[in-house]
């Protein structure tokens, strides 16, 4: 295993186990929300090997800091995950920044996203290509979404409140599918709505024992590689039982 993957993989576990035991505290921060984008950009991103220009301007454009609830906004550029409420987080940027490099997104893609959260992943991607369609389970969570990118303008983001086992098969197919939620096995209806060289980054595995798996589809069949070791919320359907 890489130096950086023990790093984020490490980061992912302890922030996880900080705040299960309630030891998130906020702290202040001087510098402006740009600089602050700056600084995470240059440290966090591309120090540990994202060098993808369009990855790292997009993650210059995007404020995180208004996908993160008011709790958190001094927090909203650290190099760590974040609560957004319902037992759910923003992922780690660094995490973000990764898995949208590794779709090698063009401006014509159509891309599928399962778990929009916060909706900072879905912001990110929007900047690299056409259309994002987003899937969230929760309902409250993806009504703020909904909110957030209709305040900041994002136009080519649709969203839905589902279960994102079963994607979009009216939408498909996708140019790449991002997963932010692990199921145990990769989602069969996911696999038929990805389009012929298209490409899926998707955490599986069990709560404490997962992987980040890279795919791409050629001849309509799936390959697969193992790429890093994460930490992600399980995937659930509408009962919140884990898939």
């Amino acid at each position: 295993m890489k130096k950086n993957s023990k790093r984020v993989f490490a980061i992912l576990i302890i922030f996880t186990l900080n705040v299960s035991q309630g030891c998130f505290t906020q702290t202040s921060n001087n510098m402006s929300y740009e600089d602050q984008r700056k600084e995470m950009v240059l440290t966090q991103i591309k120090m540990r090997g994202v060098d993808d220009e369009k990855v790292t301007d997009a993650m210059l454009e995007v404020p995180r800091h208004e996908f993160v609830i008011d709790q958190y906004k001094g927090h909203a550029y650290d190099d760590s995950p974040l609560p957004i409420g319902y037992e759910q987080t923003i992922s780690q940027p660094y995490i973000v920044a990764y898995m949208t490099e590794k779709l090698d997104l063009s401006r014509k893609d159509r891309v599928l996203e399962i778990g929009t959260g916060s909706g900072y992943q879905a912001a990110v991607l929007a900047k690299l290509c056409d259309s994002v369609f987003t899937i969230e389970i929760i309902e409250p969570l993806g009504v703020r979404a909904m909110e957030t990118f209709a305040k900041l303008d994002y136009n080519n983001i649709y969203t839905r409140i589902g279960d994102g086992h079963k994607g979009w098969p009216e939408k498909a197919p996708f140019d790449a599918i991002i997963v932010t939620c692990a199921p145990t096995d990769i989602p069969k209806p996911l696999e038929k709505q990805l389009a012929e060289g298209g490409r899926m980054i998707i955490p599986v595995g069990e709560r404490w024992t997962q992987k980040l798996y890279l795919l791409r589809k050629e001849k309509g069949k799936l390959k697969q590689k193992a790429v890093l070791p994460v930490q992600f919320v399980p995937m659930i359907d509408e009962e919140g039982k884990t898939y």
